[in-house]
C-alpha cells in the first residue's frame, strides 16, 4: 500500500486560496499566525497544503463562532 505524498502550495497558489497578498502571508508567518512555508530546494518555497487548508478551516471556524455571539438585532 502507497502513502500520497502530501501536496505543496506555492506562493501564488496560497495568495489564490486564502485571498491574502504574499507580503500579509509572510507578515502572518512571522507573528506565528499562519503555518511557515518548507523549503523545497536553495530557492523554491511551499507550503504543504493541509496546512494552509488547516488554517483557512480555523478561519471559518472563527468567523462562525463570532458570528453565533453577536446579539440579534430586531428590524427596524
Amino acid at each position: 500500500m502507497s502513502t500520497a505524498a502530501p501536496r505543496i502550495y506555492r506562493a501564488p497558489d496560497v495568495c489564490s486560496r486564502t485571498g491574502l497578498s504574499r507580503s500579509q502571508i509572510y507578515r502572518l508567518v512571522q507573528l506565528g499566525q499562519f503555518p511557515g512555508p518548507v523549503q523545497l530546494s536553495a530557492r523554491v518555497s511551499g507550503w504543504v497544503a493541509s496546512e494552509v487548508d488547516g488554517w483557512i478551516s480555523s478561519r471559518i471556524a472563527a468567523s462562525q463562532r463570532t458570528a453565533q455571539c453577536r446579539p440579534q438585532t430586531e428590524p427596524a
